[in-house]
């Protein structure tokens, strides 16, 4: 199974925060922060997801598929 991974923005530095958690655990890992410079795709799709996650119309199905497309570019950056 592929590893999950966290995203958020960190607006003051305009950083994506990469973090895991282990399955079952409270605990949350920093696996890396990226400069938006770094990796424009890669933010903007955090970014969106994060204002799926802020709307008052909440869409859960957006949710997970937005989180899959960052998943995706992540994943594919690694390699």
């Amino acid at each position: 199974m592929n590893t999950q991974f966290l995203f958020a923005i960190d607006p003051i530095s305009e950083e994506i925060i990469v973090s895991k958690s282990p399955k079952g655990s409270n605990k949350i890992n920093l696996v890396e922060r990226i400069g938006r410079k770094d990796n424009e795709i890669l933010f903007n799709a955090v970014y969106t997801l994060t204002s799926i996650s802020k709307s008052s119309d909440f869409d859960a199905s957006l949710f997970k598929s937005m989180d899959k497309v960052c998943q995706m570019i992540y994943n594919k950056g690694e390699k």
